[in-house]
């Protein structure tokens, strides 16, 4: 949703204001506190989709860190999180889970000192280690399809840090200092694979630079009973009034500083109170927006997953972006994968297609048997691995009788004579003969994902769209 359409939806608003006032002049409802001072409620608007990022990053850090020590996919700041098996169809903590890789991860401040980060030889195994910002880029993405798989050191710096670098380690300059380690290591899922793989994470080594040489052993973490623990994340984010929300954005904004690139954009927003390094001027923002901003800014964001202008496209029935990871000024585009994907990689490292309903637009049931058909050898372009995910109508795995909740090469599915592939996407079993290709599906209403890890950059490829996934059909 660019600015000229924006302009056009508060015009709108407007006029339909106007028409009301001369039927009900005294009314002052909604409608009239939104698009009186339409500049100042635009701007303030546009400076939370600016801020939606950090926001969350914070917001997330909280409840992942808020433990005394490593429990499951939450861990002490400065920690290595530590996921041992993928999860089951009775896991509800993260929607649209992955049974493809096992999460490596911490977060950790690199404000006062750089920290070290040691990585054992990987043997040729596919893995990658984006680190995101505050701002949720993927500032550096070290891993087999960048610099191989042979052990690594790495010294994460902080934007103001202008040390020495110690021999033999790479410096990775974080322009933040709240820095997320979001690691993930190929696992096909068998008993000997997982061994294989937990001695691999047992190997990795993080800890600050003043204890280089030194026996290091991560603190306790400090638990705030005052953190809500239970409520999502994004439901809290949007809990928050516009005061209390760019009062945090602010704060976070003293140690994790905007991109040069932002200044147009910050120059903007000190008219409501919001200036880089300092604390947030609540006089400066209309109290009659404490509550109605933040829900219409919010829907802005997700608006934006319809109207992207081509940011999301939309093949034979699936939706996906290529505009993740990086994103410079587009600042709608990274508060939208924010909301719905955080912790996105770059689309070189993997492209996310989603399926909520047939090529038709008919949702899918779990009433009706559906196939998905890769011709002879136009099976998913990737370097890395593919695999399709089967997820319930809320985006959480699906129990089943064979307890597969995806299907890729690794699961060892059938060729068809002439080289294709059928994918069998339904509630009952097609048949012992067919049973290595089927995806099994809930009774009632489902979604479907596709990963594709490291696409394939020369044609046909999905970054440049001229790989285009097939349609999920109905048998028959």
């Amino acid at each position: 949703m660019n600015i000229s359409r924006r302009n056009l939806m508060l015009a709108g608003a407007t006029l339909s204001a106007a028409a009301f006032s001369r039927t009900a002049s005294a009314w002052d409802g909604p409608l009239l506190d939104l698009v009186e001072n339409t500049e100042e409620f635009g701007i303030a608007s546009d400076a939370y989709v600016y801020g939606y990022p950090l926001v969350t990053m914070e917001m997330t850090r909280r409840v992942i860190t808020n433990v005394a020590k490593p429990e499951g996919s939450r861990g002490p700041m400065g920690t290595m999180i530590k996921l041992r098996s993928y999860p089951d169809a009775s896991f509800r903590d993260v929607t649209a889970p992955n049974a493809d890789t096992l999460y490596t991860t911490s977060f950790f401040d690199v404000g006062d000192e750089p920290w070290v980060l040691s990585v054992p030889d990987m043997k040729g195994r596919y893995f990658l280690l984006p680190f995101l910002s505050g701002w949720t880029d993927v500032f550096q993405v070290p891993g087999l399809r960048t610099t191989g798989s042979k052990a690594q050191t790495y010294l994460i710096s902080g934007p103001n840090w202008t040390g020495k670098v110690p021999d033999g380690m790479v410096q990775l300059k974080s322009p933040t200092s709240i820095v997320w380690l979001l690691g993930r290591i190929y696992c096909t899922g068998t008993k000997e694979d997982y061994a294989e793989v937990h001695a691999l994470q047992d190997q990795f080594k993080l800890f600050p630079l003043s204890s280089l040489g030194k026996d290091y052993t991560p603190p306790a973490g400090k638990v705030d009973p005052a953190i809500d623990m239970k409520t999502a994340v994004r439901e809290q984010v949007n809990a928050l009034s516009a005061v209390e929300y760019f009062t945090l954005l602010a704060e976070l904004m003293k140690r994790n500083p905007p991109a040069a690139a932002d200044a147009p954009a910050l120059e903007r927003f000190k008219k409501i109170g919001l200036v880089a390094g300092q604390d947030f001027d609540p006089k400066a923002l209309d109290e009659r927006w404490a509550r109605r901003l933040p829900g219409l800014s919010y829907d802005r964001i997700m608006l934006h997953f319809k109207f992207s202008d081509g940011d999301v496209k939309n093949k034979n029935g699936w939706g996906y972006t290529t505009k993740t990871g990086l994103y410079g000024i587009d600042y709608l585009q990274r508060a939208l994968v924010t909301a719905i994907g955080l912790g996105a990689n770059r689309p070189q490292d993997a492209v996310y297609p989603t399926s909520l309903k047939t090529a038709d637009g008919d949702t899918y049931q779990g009433s009706n048997k559906y196939v998905l058909r890769f011709p002879a050898g136009q099976l998913p372009p990737v370097k890395g691995f593919w695999s399709l995910t089967m997820y319930d109508q809320n985006m959480f795995f699906v129990a089943n009788p064979i307890n597969r909740y995806s299907i890729s090469i690794r699961t060892n599915p059938k060729y068809e004579p002439d080289g294709s592939l059928l994918i069998y996407i339904q509630n009952e079993s097609p048949g012992p003969d067919k049973e290595a290709n089927w995806l099994p599906a809930p009774k009632e209403r489902f979604n479907l994902m596709m990963r594709l890890y490291w696409p394939d950059e020369n044609a046909p490829s999905i970054l440049d769209g001229s790989w285009v996934i097939p349609a999920v059909t109905k048998a028959g």
